[in-house]
């Protein structure tokens, strides 16, 4: 049964990909941004639904804690399993926004997560108040940098700039409705199929609960390659990143302050996290290309396959 739920969340999460992908490509040619900004924040917020749920839904039955284990987890996840099998199928480019403001800002806030929880193995209200805000700056000053960069459009794209804004909303919904639900079936059968392995609360928030949210950030990267959007695919993946600290551990901080109870957090499981956010730049301009290809995407896999292993060593 367990197995089956899993499945059932997986196909949701792919029909919540395809409709996140649709309502966004119909945003951009709306608002006359670029189809990477659109993934760096709509698609970015909605795929990052489950870590918030999951980490607000934490803090409200005691358990705090758990989201970091799962924001952390789930950033390692973003990069190494779900960058690293996107490029595996397909080549992505890199732009120059990617150099000068997207990647240096996804490194500021990790290491400002790092700091917070490195100075006192504590994550306040006021520094929640902090990684927050500096969210904000973040959206502001990318719609900023990028409002005239609009792309060219490929014509395998089913949507038009005719779509209303009625219906690129109830897109947004049955994405973000598909992918929160999915999310949720497939995290509950993990979880159970991980006790039956015996395995700790933290090695599962980490790791099982960590791929699991990340599946929708996976649903909507490959549908976005299906349809030959790879600026949004790319962009999602580093924006989801940027909201799961900004939001999910900024606005769960809020309504809770997040001790660290698991030493390993700070050990291991953060300093890999900086480790992926930071290896992005030296496997993009490898070689001078400006892009990820397939040897990048296997090398990220395997990393994260390390990743894995020494978890459930632990």
């Amino acid at each position: 049964m367990d197995i089956i739920l899993m499945i059932l969340g997986f196909v949701l999460l792919v029909i919540g990909g395809e409709y996140l992908v649709r309502a966004s490509v119909g945003l951009s040619l709306k608002l006359n941004f670029s189809k990477m900004v659109i993934g760096l924040t709509v698609v970015s917020f909605a795929t990052s639904l489950p870590e918030l749920l999951v980490s607000l839904n934490a803090a409200l039955q005691g358990v705090p804690a758990i989201a970091i284990n799962n924001v952390v987890g789930s950033n390692i996840a973003n990069i190494g399993l779900v960058l690293g099998i996107t490029a595996i199928c397909t080549t992505l480019e890199v732009d120059q926004l990617f150099y000068k403001f997207n990647w240096p800002s996804l490194v500021i806030f990790s290491l400002l997560l790092y700091f917070f929880l490195k100075t006192d193995n504590y994550l306040s209200s006021v520094e929640g108040w902090v990684l927050f805000s500096a969210l904000l700056v973040f959206i502001y000053l990318l719609i900023k940098k990028s409002r005239t960069s609009l792309q060219e459009l490929d014509s395998s794209i089913e949507v038009s700039d005719k779509v209303s804004y009625f219906k690129i909303i109830i897109w947004l919904v049955i994405g973000a409705v598909a992918l929160f639900f999915g999310a949720d079936l497939l995290v509950d059968g993990a979880v159970v199929v991980a006790q039956k392995m015996s395995v700790s609360e933290a090695v599962i928030s980490v790791s099982l609960i960590a791929v699991g949210t990340s599946i929708p950030e996976l649903a909507a990267s490959i549908i976005a390659l299906v349809k030959n959007e790879k600026a949004i695919s790319l962009g999602n993946l580093i924006g989801s990143n940027i909201f799961n600290i900004g939001s999910v551990l900024g606005l769960t901080s809020i309504v809770k302050s997040i001790p660290v109870d698991d030493s390993q957090i700070l050990s291991r499981d953060i300093l890999w996290m900086l480790v992926f956010a930071v290896i992005i730049l030296p496997l993009v301009v490898l070689k001078k290309r400006n892009k990820l290809q397939f040897k990048e995407g296997f090398f990220l896999v395997l990393l994260y396959s390390v990743f894995i292993i020494l978890v459930f060593r632990s």
